[in-house]
This record gives structure tokens, sequence and C-alpha cells, in this order.
């Protein structure tokens, strides 16, 4: 809900309200403020802020087949990358990997950069990889890739840049990782002013701000996570690489099986999403 007790919940932050506040000032007019700017705002506090993790949102196999079966190596991920001193954090690879359902087609589109038969791509701090293939189900849907690994070329090694490639996959391990439900919020109406008359309603009609809800503003799927996320306490921000800014759920969340709210994403998608 569009209450400061509903924001706190969904991982808004303090320093980003005020920092909003200290962008629009204040004014005796009424006036309309792009959500844009509210979103800016707490993107830019959280950059600055917020730990990293990987999510997995729309989970999909990936096995290496000529990686050893029941080896687990450690990656290494920054905590931070414009925080330097905030460490490391070890990422367990292993022979079969959860990848974004996104990151594979069959037959690439142009322009496509990550994984296709023939193709190779980089697991983000980890090893390239060319596709070999996949398996489909019954119905024809792709139910797991295939992939062979380059031994040489893991990320922090000398012979990481041995081979070049353009497509940048985000992963966890299959067997490592923690199953958590992930709620995926976008605005609450479809317009900028909810219940106002628009050019060409007819003089008569009446309109409600019920009317502008966006029935799909609201998204519950289950991800794949790293496995520290399943000790997240909850109120803990992070963000989510690739997907934007999460929350533990400080209501739904139990102890080693933590609920996560998307405060904001990475980048203004609502503007092209309705064009």
């Amino acid at each position: 809900m569009p209450t400061l007790v509903g924001a706190r919940r969904r991982g808004y932050s303090a320093a980003g309200f005020r920092l909003f506040a200290e962008r629009i000032g204040v004014s005796k007019n009424d006036s309309l403020i792009d959500y844009v700017l509210f979103e800016d705002a707490m993107r830019e506090v959280m950059n600055e802020s917020d730990l990293r993790r990987i999510a997995v949102l729309d989970p999909l196999k990936l096995i290496i087949d000529n990686y050893p079966a029941g080896q687990v190596e450690e990656c290494q991920a920054p905590n931070h990358p414009l925080h330097p001193e905030l460490g490391q954090r070890s990422l367990p690879f292993s022979r079969e990997l959860w990848i974004e359902g996104e990151d594979f087609m069959e037959v690439p589109s142009k322009g496509f950069r990550r994984l296709f038969p023939g193709n190779r791509a980089r697991l983000r701090y980890g090893y390239v990889v060319e596709c070999t293939g996949c398996e489909k189900d019954a119905d024809g849907k792709v139910v797991a890739v295939h992939c062979n690994y380059l031994p040489e070329t893991k990320s922090g090694t000398p012979g990481a840049d041995s081979v070049k490639v353009k497509g940048n996959l985000h992963w966890v391990s299959a067997a490592q990782s923690c199953a958590a439900e992930i709620r995926l919020f976008e605005r609450l109406f479809k317009v900028p002013a909810p219940g106002a008359r628009r050019p060409g309603d007819a003089a008569d009609l009446e309109r409600s701000f019920l009317d502008d809800l966006n029935p799909e503003s609201k998204l519950t799927l289950i991800a794949q996570l790293e496995p520290c996320l399943r000790d997240a306490l909850p109120e803990q921000r992070f963000q989510f690489e690739r997907h934007g800014y999460f929350v533990v759920d400080r209501v739904d969340s139990l102890a080693g099986k933590p609920v996560f709210n998307r405060a904001v994403t990475l980048k203004d998608s609502w503007e092209k999403a309705g064009a």
C-alpha cells in the first residue's frame, strides 16, 4: 500500500525519502511529480549501501558435461564493487547450475549474445562455457541446457582472458542454492493521475482511481538464490545483480526461510513497457 508503513515493508529506505524530498523541494502549489524521480533517489542510495548477491528468478538447469560429477569449488565475488574494503564472498560452483531461462535460445534472435548451440559465454565469477545443446520435455519446452567448460578461463586466474566472449551469465549452484519466495512489484496504477478524467472522456463519465489499478502490480515466484541468503534477516536489503534492489520481508519471513520484496529495479523499465 502507498503508506510509509507499506513503503518500509517494500524496502524503501529513509535515506532515499530524504534525498527525494531534497530534490523536489517545497511548494504551496499542487503539482504532479514523476514517480521516476522517487525511484531514482532510492536507486542512488541503495546502490551505495546495499550488498550484492545473486538470484535466479526464472531457473533453467545448466549441465556442464565435462565438469567432474560431485566436485564443488569456490568462486570469489565482491560483496560491493564500490567498496572493496567489504571483501569478497564464496560462491559454490558445481556440475549443475541454475541460470535464467531468458539466457538460452535454441534459435537465437539477432544480437543475442548468451547461450545457444555452438556459442560461448562467461559464467560470471566462473568459467567460459560453450553450449552444446538442450533437453526438452514432451511438450517441447526446454528443461535443461548442456555445455562444456574451458578449465583455463576461471575468473581471477591468469588464463581468465584467454578466451573473449560477449555474453555474461548469472548463476547459482543447483545443489547448494536456496529456494525462496520473491515478490516483484510494479507501479500500483497504470497512469500518473489515477481517477482523473482523460481527453475524449464523455462529459457525464465518472471515473474512480480503482479503474486505473495495474493488474500486474505484483508477481510472486519461487527463485533460486546463492546459499548465504538463506540466513538473511528481516529488513536486510541487497542488490540482486541484474534484477534490482530487494528487502527481506519483515512480516512473512521465517528463520532460514526468507521472503524477498523488490523495492525498485536497476533502471526504469516502466516507460519502455508502456510504450
